[in-house]
């Protein structure tokens, strides 16, 4: 059965969204800190971190909330390729091109570096070099997810930044594209240790932020989709008029902004943005898991949770294992003569938004 909503209640779910997501999802629900992390590891030495980049996220997202998608969707790209270690911050250098430049990285957001860069700044300034990158960056996307509606939990730190980048090949073979059948999908993050539940859940995450029409006319031209609702289409091909435009469009069209469940409501009625979406719904082995995290938002919520939580502890690095850089696009070799709390010159002054 299709699930519509009249427009006219629109503003009441989201009240009632907003009302449940201070409801916060208790440790105990979730995965057990990986050797090396802790949901206390920065308690005596920044004892203001969290508070320090929820405040600022807090000023960002009210000037612009689309950044939130943009700093969740770096945290997964950083995770899935190489484990959370920063790696997706880093510049190129004179060994390769960086993570940053291999295709599917190419449409993160230009802003999200500079909002983490500003983050680090801000909280190194206050308790000097003692955070990674990688840590400040699961931070932003915990609070990506929660100051857009979504759940408020807590999250495992300790995280040490990345000294390489993954090449091109890595990176692609790690981040399935939008043209990705549930197939594929379950293989690719099953290897990394996800179930079917979440894959979904984690897919969930495409319920804020926008997609360019490149990916995805595959399923506007040269005919429709036949998995894609008509009407849907129809606007998808006034909002992409050609298989090359650079037009944008949002991924949840029923809540665009707001962190909530709708994707999986969009999906039952056949619009899904991407086929990766669509065939969750299409496949038979996922399918009951989108019905159910449509019609039950907090069930969604905590699997979300659950499953964000496992791809934050990715391969990370720990202890004495790489570094804490003191500028996230480069790693510290290239800071010479710099001792652990002290700041380069240029960061003197934070980077305009």
């Amino acid at each position: 059965m299709a699930f519509f909503f009249k427009a006219s209640t629109i503003p009441t779910l989201i009240f009632l969204l907003l009302s449940c997501n201070l409801i916060r999802i208790s440790e105990t629900q979730t995965p057990a800190p990986a050797p090396g992390l802790s949901y206390n590891f920065y308690r005596t030495t920044c004892p203001r971190l969290e508070t320090i980049i929820r405040q600022n996220l807090q000023s960002v997202f009210a000037s612009d909330i689309g950044q939130a998608a943009g700093l969740l969707r770096l945290h997964f790209h950083d995770c899935f390729v190489q484990g959370c270690d920063g790696s997706v911050l880093l510049d190129g250098s004179a060994s390769g091109p960086s993570e940053k430049d291999a295709p599917p990285n190419l449409s993160l957001r230009a802003q999200a570096f500079v909002i983490i860069e500003n983050l680090r700044r801000l909280v190194h300034n206050a308790c000097n070099r003692t955070v990674s990158c990688s840590d400040i960056t699961a931070l932003a996307a915990r609070d990506a997810v929660f100051l857009s509606g979504g759940p408020n939990y807590s999250i495992p730190l300790g995280r040490r930044d990345g000294l390489t980048f993954a090449t091109r090949n890595v990176t692609l073979a790690n981040l399935p594209p939008p043209s990705a059948n549930t197939t594929t999908l379950l293989n690719s993050l099953g290897q990394k240790g996800f179930t079917p539940t979440d894959v979904v859940a984690l897919s969930g995450g495409h319920t804020i932020g926008i997609a360019h029409c490149t990916s995805f006319t595959g399923r506007l031209y040269p005919t429709r989709d036949p998995t894609m609702d008509q009407t849907f289409f129809n606007n998808l091909r006034t909002t992409c008029p050609t298989t090359n435009s650079t037009n944008t469009t949002f991924m949840d069209i029923r809540s665009p902004n707001v962190f909530d469940n709708r994707y999986y409501v969009d999906l039952m009625n056949r619009q899904g943005l991407f086929t990766s979406d669509q065939d969750l719904y299409t496949d038979s082995r996922t399918r009951s898991i989108v019905t159910n995290f449509a019609v039950n938002q907090t069930l969604f919520y905590q699997n979300f949770v659950n499953a964000m939580i496992k791809m934050g502890q990715l391969s990370v690095l720990t202890g004495t294992q790489g570094e804490i850089r003191s500028n996230c696009s480069r790693r510290n070799s290239n800071d010479l003569f710099m001792f652990p709390d002290m700041e380069s010159d240029q960061d003197e002054k934070l980077a305009s938004y």
